[in-house]
């Protein structure tokens, strides 16, 4: 560890808008091979469908099922799961869901609609997709929590039925995951994963009902299928790499905030943790507590590679530039650990949750905190936003004219629709005009 050399940036540095872009770059698009691997299996499930799916299985996760049947779970077999586990775990597990459903409640929509002086409606009709399916990774990488944030805010929308499929390589079931999909209502379970999982869910198989919408994380060949597929399904998000960012003053224990950046570069060697501070002492002694608390860490190889290829030390005048920087960021995960973090919320622009003060460690919000920890990565918390209920929903327009409103309302259509030329449009709108006589 004492060859562990961690970027320091100042943006005093001429150079320090290059040397941040090069820290932030991550290319998240697959290469040739992956795609063609990809295309390859999901052709063979559109065409093939079961046969498709059980014998990629078989060949990737090493199972020996010879129908999709062995391949589902019942519900008595997630319910046995719940009971299973300990008392502490089970504990955790429904406290964490009470939380998360009461957080997502608050974001339900309603239909709406208003009546104009002539007597037209118009307004917005909310409803919940039919069915959405739900990705879950297995076997040693499997999270319950995950399931827990994917699941819930669906069901809360309203969703009829949630597929969800995992995949048990060597035969390898994850119990709480399987607690979990019961605790939060999911309706079937196929323990398939990988790019034919994906596949059978966007087009549908014998045995897995195509679904309107496919959520959750997963590796490569996910990430690859779930953008192949968008248009014949919707996706939540391609996402890249975990990221924390903290925005510290100086006064904040060095050590919480070493284990925080810790909490995120434990996820993956691609992680990206980075401390912003206009504190050029707090810095060395973050750097001392990394280098004291990494030797005990359990993931220490995974959390060191993500040190030395990805974090960064960032110094910087005052928190005005701090702010700056973070906004072009845009981080994943932003924690704001000084004494006043609501004075700064204002200038805060683009992040995909905000951890206010400094008892808020991210860890909470990845668990039981209540908003959702599927969130916006790489730079896209700039257009995008944490998943939640409105994902599962859709808005359509209600519009229903009067007679008087059609005939003035066609005249407007009349004079634009003739100027594109468009005298189809224009006639229909004229023949709800009144005559004058």
């Amino acid at each position: 560890m004492d060859d562990l050399t961690i970027a320091r940036l100042t943006t005093r540095q001429a150079d320090f808008n290059a040397r941040l872009d090069q820290l932030l770059a991550w290319e998240s698009v697959s290469d040739k091979k992956v795609n063609q691997i990809v295309d390859e299996i999901l052709d063979a499930v559109k065409q093939q469908g079961d046969a498709a799916v059980v014998e990629y299985t078989n060949r990737f996760d090493r199972t020996v099922a010879s129908t999709m049947s062995q391949l589902e779970l019942s519900s008595d077999r997630l319910k046995q799961a719940l009971d299973g586990l300990p008392t502490e775990q089970r504990a955790a597990l429904e406290q964490a869901a009470v939380r998360i459903r009461q957080y997502h409640e608050k974001q339900k929509s309603d239909s709406w609609q208003y009546t104009e002086a002539d007597g037209t409606m118009l307004g917005q009709k909310v409803t919940p997709m039919d069915r959405v399916g739900l990705y879950v990774p297995g076997g040693k990488a499997a999270y319950p929590s995950s399931v827990l944030m994917n699941a819930i805010p669906a069901h809360v929308a309203g969703v009829q039925e949630i597929i969800m499929v995992v995949p048990t390589p060597g035969g390898e079931l994850n119990e709480l995951v399987l607690a979990a999909a019961s605790l939060a209502g999911v309706d079937r379970v196929f323990t398939i994963g990988g790019a034919q999982a994906v596949a059978a869910l966007a087009y549908g198989t014998e045995s897995v009902p195509k679904v309107d919408k496919i959520v959750g994380p997963g590796n490569i060949f996910v990430a690859t299928a779930k953008r192949a597929v968008f248009g014949a399904v919707g996706i939540d998000m391609i996402a890249g790499p975990s990221e924390i960012l903290v925005i510290c003053d100086g006064k904040t224990d060095p050590d919480w905030v070493a284990m925080d950046l810790f909490s995120q570069a434990e996820h993956d060697e691609d992680a990206q943790p980075i401390l912003i501070t206009p504190d050029a002492d707090y810095i060395e002694q973050v750097e001392a507590s990394i280098r004291k608390l990494l030797p005990t860490m359990e993931r220490r190889e995974i959390i060191e590679v993500s040190l030395r290829n990805r974090a960064a030390l960032i110094h910087v005048n005052d928190m005005d530039e701090a702010i700056e920087v973070s906004n072009r960021i845009a981080p994943e995960h932003l924690e704001l650990s000084v004494d006043n973090p609501e004075a700064l919320l204002p200038s805060i622009r683009h992040a995909g949750a905000i951890f206010m003060g400094r008892y808020t460690a991210e860890a909470l919000g990845d668990y039981c905190a209540g908003p959702n920890h599927v969130l916006p990565t790489s730079g896209t918390a700039r257009f995008s936003s944490p998943l939640g209920v409105y994902d599962f929903q859709k808005r359509s327009s209600l519009i229903m004219f009067s007679a008087e409103g059609a005939s003035e309302t066609g005249k407007i259509a009349s004079v634009l629709a003739r100027g594109e030329s468009l005298t189809a449009h224009a006639r229909s709108a004229e023949y709800r005009i009144k005559s004058d006589t």
